[in-house]
């Protein structure tokens, strides 16, 4: 019975299901940038997984020096035209030490990529179970989570992340510290996403009459209200895959994330702000990298959204209204 009621009170970009799918690939599809966001998404994903059989083929590994490419003379700069770019090493070499330049920005990616994923996992997972325990707890609990809540969105990341990563001995893999702190620290806005379509979500008659039928509590939120929170959760958690990117690669330009040797774009940012006259590949490189990630990570996120949320205008399409009531104002007078 619940089931039935499912498709006739739920928006249709929230029912679940293989026709939902369909549906959603179909606007995704329609939208040429989310697709090109997409398409660049992708390789850059399959390049950090391709990383070893990349530098594999370079014949070089982000780790090892080579102080005969660089003038020890000259503070450690790169011998050679455009930072060194030869046969052996593609994109040049890094100032003082040599060590291969695309094998560091290759596994700098996975990193980075691999960071901000884990970061955001976390942050849909305790933002999931703290808004649905709240908002279908009593109102005890609810009051309890819900301040929770809100101390941790109003908690600025940045300091804390920097306390906690000041603390936490040197010998705790930082990838997996960093990803977890993000994770950990900024939960908080998808746990009020969470618990305000929850609230929504269980006044509707197709949870009411699961209830009814004498289902318990984990049920009804397992099979009937996690389908309804997959759309707004799944388009918040779109954003801030860019967003965690971003996080990863302050802390890492900060001196307190990812430790050397182990690259990442934001350590090779900070170690390249003195080099960007003598090397500037070295700079723009892994600026370049992230610049791209971020923003075709953002597009693919508004991509998402419209898709999931047909009713709501695309960021990207800003202006198109206007010029539409416009032309419907010209026509109108006419």
């Amino acid at each position: 019975m619940s089931e039935a009621l499912v498709a006739t009170e739920v928006p249709e970009a929230s029912v679940p299901g293989a026709s939902g799918a369909r549906q959603f690939w179909r606007r995704l599809r329609a939208q040429r940038a989310a697709m090109v966001a997409a398409l660049v998404v992708a390789l850059l994903v399959l390049v950090a997984l391709a990383a070893p059989l990349l530098t594999a083929l370079e014949g070089q590994d982000p780790t090892t020096y080579h102080p005969s490419l660089v003038d020890s003379a000259r503070g450690g700069v790169p011998i050679g035209s455009f930072g060194g770019i030869s046969a052996d090493h593609w994109l040049g070499v890094e100032p003082q030490t040599g060590r291969d330049l695309f094998a560091r920005l290759l596994y700098g990616a996975r990193v980075s990529l691999g960071v901000a994923l884990t970061a955001t996992a976390v942050q849909v997972f305790l933002g999931a179970v703290v808004g649905v325990a709240a908002a279908l707890g009593n109102r005890w609990v609810d009051q309890l989570l819900s301040r929770i809540t809100d101390i941790i969105v109003a908690m600025p990341l940045m300091i804390m992340a920097l306390a906690l990563l000041a603390i936490v001995p040197s010998s705790f893999p930082r990838p997996v510290l960093v990803a977890l702190i993000i994770g950990f620290v900024a939960w908080g806005t998808v746990g009020k996403i969470a618990r305000a379509q929850t609230l929504t979500l269980k006044e509707l008659d197709y949870v009411a009459a699961a209830r009814l039928s004498g289902w318990g509590t984990l049920r009804i939120a397992r099979r009937e209200l996690l389908p309804g929170l997959a759309a707004p959760v799944i388009t918040y958690a779109a954003l801030m895959v860019p967003a965690n990117i971003t996080i990863e690669a302050s802390l890492s330009f900060l001196g307190v994330g990812v430790k050397p040797p182990t690259p990442s774009w934001g350590q090779m940012l900070s170690s390249a702000d003195v080099w960007y006259q003598a090397a500037p590949q070295y700079l723009l490189l892994p600026a370049a990298a992230l610049f791209i990630t971020v923003l075709a990570l953002t597009v693919l996120g508004d991509g998402v959204r419209t898709a999931l949320d047909p009713r709501a205008a695309s960021r990207l399409r800003i202006g198109t209204g206007r010029k539409q009531e416009s032309k419907a104002g010209k026509e109108g007078t006419a």
